[in-house]
């Protein structure tokens, strides 16, 4: 009988677009877990509140050696990284955590739907604005949106800063573009929910929608984060056909839940030279063996499990995030030996646990060594305001609350060792 009904909901579920407490449900179902662990909850009142004691936070998980084969090998060599550990690492945090991305995801095709001159700060630009229309599968009920600031009187090609972002909303202004074009650089922005709405109601649209042909995900089918992370690869894809652009120095940088998936890109993608993660927390940069914050159970209720692969759910029931395969610094270590700047806030920033970003980066410092370059100067995590920058790992907490804004310059100065500006003509 249990059966049969399964088949029957499977069958509605196919033509019937689902809310996301009935979609979470169903993946549920299909993995056989009756219940899930509740996540915490921010308010320091509530029942269930979040840890924010680094004595009960486990200060000294014990994480999964990225240095280590499956088999328990010890990795020694770069070519036994780069040929069999790296892979497998890849391949766990597909099936296990973010979702494996589709062999038919569609082709797509960028527009310049129009341009305009713009001065950001006291720099003369061209802002051009972006859409690309998916194509190779049909129909395509979406576009997705990109702008492109360049300065006007570059005479070469510049590196350009891609920040993935959920578009224009309002709050604090952001001068992050006027400080990028400020270096003779070009800003480019990425409306990630013009790939993929971010909501588990809306798996059935965007371009995990389009692919399933508006059927609902298989349990190890991509998340959103992942979606997100291919849309950034497809912005790159943009890049490296504009002649205005040197795409050999292009960097990427999100906030929050952007920031996760920027942290995926850059571990995906090997185009990109160097990375900004903002705050990204647990799903990010944070471990996810920590007590501290938000944590996995958060991210696999109704109101993030749609950011990640069905089977990540099971950690949140009867498994544990110890048993996960894979943790943040193994994150890290798939975007190695590249650059990449970690930042958090201190003041009200603690859900997204600004120390196990630290620990994570680390932890993954091993890595970088072996591939010949330095993490982190020291494994004890700096004041606030102090920024850890001589190595290809760096992190900096800054005194305000959760807004990437007071480390932007800190970054920009990091990355100015890795996106120089190409040598004018003449």
């Amino acid at each position: 009988m249990r059966l049969a009904i399964f088949a029957m909901a499977a069958a509605l579920a196919a033509t019937v677009p689902l809310t996301a407490e009935q979609d979470h449900q169903r993946i549920l179902d299909e993995l056989h877990i009756t219940t899930l662990r509740p996540g915490v909850d921010g308010d320091a009142r509530a029942p269930n509140a979040a840890n924010y004691d680094e004595a009960k936070a486990n200060p000294a998980p014990d994480l999964p050696d990225p240095l280590k084969l499956r088999d328990g090998t010890p990795v020694t060599s770069r070519d036994m990284w780069w040929q069999h550990r790296r892979e497998e690492i890849a391949t766990d945090y597909e099936a296990e955590v973010y979702g494996k991305l589709p062999a038919a995801a569609p082709i797509l095709k960028w527009v310049v739907a129009g341009t305009a001159p713009e001065t950001i700060g006291k720099v003369a630009a061209t802002t051009r604005h972006l859409v690309a229309h998916p194509g190779g599968l049909s129909p395509a009920a979406f576009d997705i949106t990109m702008t492109v600031s360049l300065p006007a009187s570059a005479k070469a090609p510049v590196p350009v800063v891609l920040l993935l972002s959920g578009g224009a909303k309002a709050g604090r202004p952001s001068t992050w573009r006027a400080q990028v074009l400020a270096r003779g650089w070009g800003a480019a922005e990425l409306d990630v929910t013009s790939v993929q709405p971010d909501d588990g109601a809306d798996l059935v649209k965007g371009v995990i929608g389009l692919v399933n042909a508006g059927k609902p995900r298989d349990l190890h089918d991509w998340g959103v984060l992942r979606a997100w992370a291919w849309g950034a690869s497809r912005a790159m894809d943009y890049f490296e056909e504009d002649a205005a652009i040197d795409s050999a120095h292009v960097g990427i940088a999100g906030h929050s839940r952007y920031g996760k998936a920027a942290l995926i890109a850059m571990a995906y993608d090997a185009r990109y030279a160097v990375a900004y993660i903002s705050s990204s927390g647990a799903g990010g940069a944070a471990l996810l063996r920590r007590n501290f914050g938000e944590r996995i159970e958060n991210l696999a209720g109704t109101g993030e499990y749609h950011w990640f692969a069905g089977e990540f759910l099971q950690y949140a029931g009867p498994k544990t995030a110890a048993d996960l395969p894979v943790d943040a610094h193994e994150l890290f270590a798939l975007a190695a030996p590249r650059p990449i700047f970690v930042g958090a806030g201190a003041k009200g920033d603690n859900w997204v646990d600004p120390r196990g970003m630290f620990m994570a980066e680390v932890a993954a410092g091993p890595v970088y060594a072996l591939l010949g370059k330095k993490g982190l100067e020291t494994a004890t995590m700096p004041p606030v305001g102090k920024g850890l920058t001589g190595g290809e790992l760096a992190f900096r907490q800054h005194a305000e609350g959760h807004t990437p804004e007071p480390n932007w310059p800190a970054f920009l100065a990091f990355a100015q060792r890795y996106l120089r500006p190409a040598p004018k003509k003449g």
